[in-house]
């Protein structure tokens, strides 16, 4: 690994503090990040990925682009139907509260719920290609390609560095308890933690660099996806019944041409 020294080294630690320093304020899009950690890959297009306006289940793969003008009107559209209010505070969130970690065993209704895979081997065999398995098992996935849809890399990803590819709750679940799911049953927790819909395997340092943002202040460095992005967050909160905040609804609407 290459060490940065003197200026060089001050320069990337001020880039990097500013960024963790950043606010929501205004509507100016979010900065563009930096490629996939580790990929050393070209960038690469879509793969199997269907557009989210074509996929309102999430079970079908990835997150393509929306380009069409009719598409992006389409988008426009499903967004304004999003209500808005203010994000309340982080008190009393735990992981826990939405259920353990990738569980097989969120409500029926759920989809991939119960089908003997926990939900994260569910979300890379859906969005991977060249899947390899462990010995015996068509649930534990290996090693897989991924057309990562938040940076537009290609990512060969084996299980002996998990990291590298995390499963992004495109509406984070700290965001839903602060827009209302600190009130809700444990089932419906349980679901949108779960739900296919709500989840994309995507590269894994550009998914901690998110957190728990909303589109305000965060969006894919990979500018092509945007729409993808709002429409997907759009659809989770319609199909939960979830606001997002007016910033970021005004955010998305933008990403869509609006």
């Amino acid at each position: 690994m290459t060490r940065l020294r003197g200026g060089a080294a001050l320069a990337v630690a001020m880039v990097f503090a500013g960024s963790t320093l950043v606010g929501c304020e205004g509507l100016a899009p979010p900065a563009d990040g930096g490629g996939p950690s580790g990929s050393g890959v070209p960038a690469g297009g879509d793969g199997r990925a269907v557009n989210p306006l074509d996929n309102p289940d999430g079970t079908k793969p990835g997150l393509a682009a929306i380009t069409s003008t009719a598409d992006r009107a389409r988008a426009r559209a499903l967004i304004e139907k999003v209500g808005t209010k203010g994000r309340g505070p982080r008190t009393g969130y735990e992981r826990d509260k939405f259920g353990y970690a990738w569980m097989d065993s969120a409500p029926r209704d759920v989809p991939f719920s119960h089908n003997g895979c926990d939900s994260r081997n569910d979300l890379l065999k859906r969005d991977g290609e060249d899947l390899r398995f462990r010995s015996g098992s068509d649930c534990v996935v290996m090693a897989l390609t991924l057309n990562d849809p938040y940076t537009g890399q290609v990512i060969e990803w084996t299980k002996s560095r998990a990291t590298k590819v995390q499963i992004d709750h495109v509406m984070p679940l700290s965001y839903d308890w602060q827009m209302g799911a600190s009130r809700w049953t444990k089932d419906k927790r349980e679901s949108i933690a779960n739900d296919p819909l709500n989840l994309v395997p995507v590269d894994g340092p550009t998914n901690s660099a998110k957190g728990d943002s909303g589109p305000a202040s965060w969006l894919p460095p990979n500018k092509t996806i945007r729409c993808s992005y709002s429409v997907r967050f759009a659809q989770v909160s319609q199909k939960y019944d979830l606001p997002v905040t007016a910033a970021d609804k005004e955010m998305m609407l933008r990403q869509c041409g609006g």
